[in-house]
Order: C-alpha cells, then sequence, then structure tokens
C-alpha cells in the first residue's frame, strides 16, 4: 500500500474527528457522518478504490479504513449523546417551575379548651393517686342502670332522655352511655379488692343524653371518680373534691359548700357548691361573693352497688363524684355558649384555644383521699 496514501487517509481520519469535537447540535453530526460515510463520503470513497490494489494492499487498506470507521462511529454516538445531555438539562433549567408554596401564617394549631379541661383534671387527680378508667360508649341496661340502683321507673330510662339502640336477636336493647358511671361497675367487676388497700379512678369521657340548646349537647362529656377502701368516709370525699375545686380554679381560699341531695347509686348524697358572684352583666366571677354555683354530684357509694359486685358493704366502702367537664370549662374560660365546641369553626378554636399543655400547679395540703 502507498505510504503516502496511508497518510492521506489518517489525516482525513483526523480532520473528521476535530469537526465531531467541535459539533454543536446534532444536526451537524448527521452532515459530517454523511460527508464521511455516506454513498460519496470522503472514506467511502476510499474503499470502493481498495478494488484497484492487489490483496496484501487491500487487507492493509481495509483494516486502516475500518479501524477509522468503527472510531468515527463511536465519536460520533458519544458525541451525540453529550449533546442530547446537555439540551435536556438546559431544557430542564429554562422551563423549570417553582411548585412550592410559601409557608401558612396559621400553621401552628391550638389545644381545644375541653381538652386543656381534660388535661388538667387528670393531672389533679393524678397527683392524688388517681388512675383512669375507661369504657365502651354503647353500654347495656344493666351497666348503665340496674347495677347502679336505678330503679325501673326512673326517668333516665325513659326514651325522651336517652339514645337507645334497636333491639338485639335476643330483645335486649343497648344504649349510649348516659354517664360515665357504668365503667365504675365494670372496674369493681375486674379487680380483686381484697388485695387492694384502696382503689381510686376516675374516668373522663363521652356520653349521650336526648338534650340540645346553649348549655346541653346530645354528645358531652364526664368525669366520674370513684374510691373504694376499708375506712373510706365521707370527710375524705370532702377534702378531695375542696382541692380538686381550689385547684383547678386556681383559688387558695374558693369557698365550696356540699348540699344534701339524692342520686340513686349513693347514700347520702350531697351537691358540690362553689362561691361565686354575679356580675351586672349577666357573667359570673367565681370566687368571694354572696351566690353558690352547683358544679358537680358526689356522695357515699351505696351499699346495694357495692354488694351488686360481690364487694361486702360491712367492710368496704367508698365515695364516687361526677361532673360536666363543658361546663367546668365554660365557667373557667368564660365560654358563654356551649354549641360552638363541636362547630369545628377555626376562628373559634384561635380565639379560646391554648398553644400548648400548661402544667397545672398543684397544692398538696388538702389531699383529702390521703388522710
Amino acid at each position: 500500500m502507498p505510504k503516502n496514501l496511508k497518510n492521506e487517509i489518517l489525516l482525513v481520519g483526523k480532520g473528521l474527528k476535530d469537526k465531531i469535537s467541535y459539533a454543536k447540535n446534532v444536526k451537524s453530526l448527521e452532515d459530517i457522518r454523511i460527508s464521511a460515510l455516506g454513498k460519496k463520503g470522503e472514506i467511502t470513497n476510499y474503499l470502493k478504490q481498495l478494488k484497484s490494489f492487489d490483496h496484501e494492499q487491500r487487507i492493509q487498506l481495509g483494516s486502516v479504513l475500518n479501524e477509522i470507521k468503527n472510531n468515527l462511529l463511536n465519536s460520533l454516538e458519544e458525541k451525540k449523546r453529550i449533546i442530547i445531555n446537555e439540551e435536556l438539562e438546559k431544557k430542564l433549567l429554562d422551563e423549570k417551575i417553582d411548585i412550592t408554596l410559601q409557608e401558612s401564617p396559621n400553621n401552628q394549631g391550638t389545644l381545644h379548651p375541653l381538652s386543656k379541661t381534660i388535661d388538667d383534671i387528670s393531672a389533679i387527680f393524678a397527683d392524688m393517686g388517681f388512675e383512669i378508667a375507661v369504657g365502651p360508649d354503647i353500654e347495656t341496661d344493666y351497666y348503665n342502670f340496674t347495677a347502679l340502683n336505678i330503679p325501673e321507673d326512673h326517668p333516665a330510662r325513659q326514651e325522651h332522655d336517652t339514645f337507645y339502640l334497636q333491639p338485639d336477636h335476643d330483645g335486649f336493647r343497648k344504649v349510649l352511655r348516659t354517664h360515665t358511671s357504668p365503667v365504675q361497675i365494670r372496674t369493681l367487676e375486674k379487680i380483686n379488692i381484697e388485695k387492694l388497700d384502696e382503689l381510686r379512678v376516675i374516668v373522663p369521657g363521652r356520653t349521650y343524653r336526648s338534650d340540645h340548646d346553649a348549655t346541653h349537647s346530645p354528645m358531652f362529656h364526664q368525669c366520674e371518680g370513684l374510691v373504694i377502701g376499708k375506712k373510706i368516709k365521707m370527710s375524705h370525699l370532702k377534702g378531695a373534691l375542696i382541692e380538686f375545686c381550689r385547684v383547678f380554679f386556681g383559688s387558695e381560699n374558693l369557698p365550696v359548700r356540699f348540699r344534701p341531695s339524692f342520686f340513686p347509686f349513693t347514700e347520702p348524697s350531697a351537691e358540690v357548691d362553689i362561691g361565686c358572684k354575679k356580675l351586672q352583666d349577666g357573667s359570673l366571677s367565681i370566687g368571694g361573693g354572696e351566690d353558690w354555683l352547683e358544679i358537680l354530684g358526689s356522695g357515699m357509694v351505696h351499699p346495694k352497688v357495692l354488694s351488686g359486685v360481690g364487694i361486702d358493704p360491712d367492710l368496704y366502702q367508698g365515695f364516687a363524684f361526677g361532673m360536666g367537664l363543658e361546663r367546668l370549662t365554660m365557667l373557667k374560660y368564660g365560654i358563654p355558649d356551649l354549641r360552638p365546641f363541636y362547630d369545628s369553626d377555626l376562628r373559634w378554636l384561635k380565639h379560646y384555644g391554648f398553644l400548648g399543655i400548661e402544667e397545672t400547679s398543684l397544692h398538696s395540703g388538702l389531699n383529702g383521699v390521703n388522710s
């Protein structure tokens, strides 16, 4: 093979590779490929000339041409990949859209006043040694009424006061519990009172009654309390509830009085009142004053309730109490209407809600349950 022809072919190949390296787009690469390897391309023309050489020269020249051809194809493919990636990057940058949103100025939630009340009450009674008990919202007639010594003709058993469910296959109707007291019965059935020095539980939870106005809701919350032991007296009940009222309302000298009352499941029974003052605008000021406001019911557990769960009332006695949590919340935070509690109005919640669960300051001098 003529030496000058080989050098000529190598120079052509080098020139084509240089053109490939300087190409700016895919169209330029395609033009280079056609000019080199097309029907009338430079490399194609050299391949056509091979037939004019002898066998040995064709082998040598063909080897050089094939190597240059393969190198050109590889260079074209690599350069094409680089150009496509660069074009894609440029397109992504040019068409970039910011899909993020500005931070909402109202992204901090608030604690519902009712949740705050439940937290505070739980903390106060936990300081007195009470545990929290829970039970089902749907109850049997036995747990909701009979086991609590509520007679068959009691008004609470009437349909205008209680939500009854459809009868089951045995003909018995269940109810949406009208108070959290059924949990007391369920708790007493589960424990072995002889292995406990004393039982102390509170039962915060939802309850249901057929009533709805500015101070009543078909669904509302109560908190029951129960203490059972061998040496429990009425003085323990008074000490515990006086301490609770004064801590909850933040008044160390809050007047608290007990009035005789009647509840089927306690004997004797007492309503608990706190001192207040009625202001000219119709609102109440909790604390010293010539007026009284009833806030909860209480009493010593009825012997029939104890014997009904297998506890000897001659050996054990205790006290129980119950309070409406919405009522306490409205009194403490000056909320005039019960209905917005469940309206899910963020404006109301922002006004009355709490930014965090503040730690309740607990007193330790009047824990009557411990005496």
